[in-house]
């Protein structure tokens, strides 16, 4: 890993050399007491297998764990990393002048082609005294991750550059998300319209209107993250950057006919859904 005090490489060099940039390696992760990240690890790997719990059932599980925990507490954490149970709910809310909400334009939309929907969405990481959140864009077609990023917190700067990183590699017909306030903020939605591409959103709590991505969180997951409990977030970069790379060139897919995304994104081969 990288040493604060190495006697021939500096900082900067020692990241390119791990691929690693250098705002990433002076990232210190969000953090709570060490009690509640117990508690987050909890939630999150429950919410992985279970994503339509809300508060109520969260709460329950935690109490049958042995966690005297009351509502108002999962509810907090749960806000604090994000998640919220997959099941519609009435619309209350009122969308903010400088947001959008877009159609949800894939429901029946034969999908055949890479480049012809990507998706996005953020997801919440543990490591060890901490935690950080992920986005990832993904080719629907290919399953290919096009770009990643992390963050310690949930403004939307950093889905704003991965957007634009992924952008250098091509680009869909439709970009599909949630309804989150990164992706409705017209400073992410005006990227797309720029561009030309057609702008779609789940419906709110629709458990499947965004499925290739959720797969892809439990994958990160129980393959990586939740095996080897990153320290920090140099490693936890490092890890990803890793995984992602077996992901797309050389973990085969079962619904890709075994072939890996790249092979199917870059058309060394081909399937047929």
């Amino acid at each position: 890993m990288i040493e604060l005090n190495h006697p021939d490489l500096s900082i900067r060099r020692q990241c390119e050399l791990l691929g690693l940039s250098r705002s990433t390696f002076y990232y210190t992760p969000a953090t709570e007491s060490e009690d509640n990240l117990q508690l987050m690890r909890l939630l999150d790997k429950q919410y992985t297998r279970t994503p339509f719990y809300g508060w109520p059932r969260m709460t329950a599980y935690l109490r049958r764990e042995g966690y005297l925990v009351n509502h108002k507490r999962v509810q907090r954490l749960l806000k604090l990393m994000g998640l919220q149970a997959l099941y519609p709910k009435p619309r209350t809310t009122i969308v903010a002048q400088d947001r959008k909400i877009y159609p949800y334009l894939l429901r029946g939309l034969a999908i055949t082609r890479p480049n012809q929907v990507w998706s996005s969405d953020i997801t919440y990481l543990p490591i060890a005294h901490g935690f950080m959140y992920l986005v990832a864009i993904l080719d629907w077609y290919s399953r290919y991750v096009l770009a990643w990023q992390l963050s310690n917190t949930l403004d939307g700067d950093f889905c704003q550059q991965t957007l634009h990183r992924a952008l250098t590699l091509g680009q869909p017909e439709i970009f599909n998300t949630d309804q989150g306030s990164q992706f409705t903020a017209l400073a992410f939605t005006g990227i797309l319209e720029v561009a030309g591409i057609r702008v779609s959103m789940d419906g709110r709590g629709r458990a499947l209107d965004n499925i290739f991505v959720e797969r892809l969180w439990r994958s990160v997951k129980y393959e990586d993250t939740y095996l080897k409990e990153y320290a920090n977030v140099p490693e936890l970069n490092t890890g990803l950057d890793h995984y992602f790379t077996f992901y797309n060139t050389e973990r085969v897919h079962q619904s890709l006919a075994y072939c890996t995304p790249a092979e199917i994104h870059f058309g060394s081969k081909t399937y047929s859904p």
